[in-house]
């Protein structure tokens, strides 16, 4: 690995998104707006899953997952981007960059691996109802959130030890409110051709991939949907679905704007609009158009208020 660049002082300057105008100030203090309130939303998801025996099925241990990568994905991005803007300072270490973009990684292509496992538990809910404890039991739910999460991480230690290895001179300025891979392959000084072809190809994998499973649960689902006699059977399957279709086409297609095309199509400012959307706003919307509208989460909900109601 070529090390030779760094030294003590070899810090990454973030660049962000915002100065202290008033415009910007009203725009940051959004974000933070929308931080915590992910936070909140995400959480409440995470508590209710786990103190409701009710919600302890296939998918709403998968919704917990989805709930906890949302959680850890925004805490990674906008803590760092606050501090940078209220201390000033805009710099971030070598280690620090590395351990953002581990998590941002792992998470993303977790997410990724997790939102297919979920279109597979509502492909089989609908197609297969009566062999849906067998197809989709506790044993399988839980080995197909294991390996999301496997899969991502293994995706994050691969892209760091590369990223790392290359050399960056000049004023290591990363055009981007965080270590985003394809913003730091652009101030390298090395030769970064072959990894972008490897990106390519893991994108292809983890993006690609799980959209192909994605359709096909979906198509599939249609297909079974339109046969039911019954429209309030027909109304329930696609309430069920619908939502998860959104989040689909956010992500994913957010994601492959990113990761899909060459950098030298976008601009900075795009990469940074795009970017904040998945990071920051996406994990907000999970919460609120796929999980908390729920009538079963609403039901926990209530039950635990109530629960603290008696207690207190």
């Amino acid at each position: 690995m070529q090390w030779n660049n760094w030294t003590r002082n070899s810090d990454f300057i973030l660049l962000g998104f915002f100065d202290h105008s008033p415009l910007h100030t009203f725009f940051f203090s959004l974000i933070l707006a929308i931080f915590f309130m992910a936070l909140i939303g995400n959480s409440v998801m995470v508590i209710l899953i786990y103190l409701d025996a009710q919600l302890h099925t296939p998918m709403y241990i998968l919704l917990s997952q989805l709930s906890l990568m949302d959680l850890m994905l925004i805490s990674t991005t906008v803590p760092q981007t606050a501090f940078n803007f209220l201390s000033g300072n805009k710099s971030i270490s070598m280690a620090g960059c590395g351990v953002q973009i581990f998590f941002y990684v792992s998470l993303l292509g977790a997410e990724c691996f997790l939102l297919a496992a979920m279109a597979y538990d509502r492909y089989v809910a609908i197609c297969y109802p009566l062999r849906y404890p067998i197809l989709m039991s506790h044993k399988i739910c839980s080995l197909m959130a294991a390996f999301s999460w496997i899969l991502g991480s293994l995706d994050g230690i691969i892209d760091v030890a590369a990223v790392l290895s290359f050399s960056y001179c000049g004023t290591r300025e990363i055009p981007h409110f965080f270590c985003d891979i394809p913003a730091l392959l652009t101030i390298s000084c090395s030769d970064t051709l072959i990894f972008e072809k490897i990106i390519f190809f893991c994108c292809v994998i983890m993006l690609i991939f799980p959209v192909v499973i994605v359709i096909a649960s979906y198509i599939c689902v249609i297909l079974a949907v339109i046969k039911m006699a019954s429209a309030e059977s027909r109304h329930k399957a696609f309430a069920t679905c619908s939502s998860h279709v959104m989040v689909v086409v956010i992500y994913y297609g957010a994601a492959m704007f990113i990761y899909m095309q060459p950098s030298s199509s976008r601009s900075p400012n795009q990469d940074k609009l795009v970017s904040a959307f998945y990071t920051i706003l996406t994990p907000l919307l999970n919460p609120l158009i796929y999980s908390l509208r729920n009538k079963e989460v609403a039901r926990a909900f209530m039950k635990v208020l109530r629960m603290d109601k008696a207690a207190g």
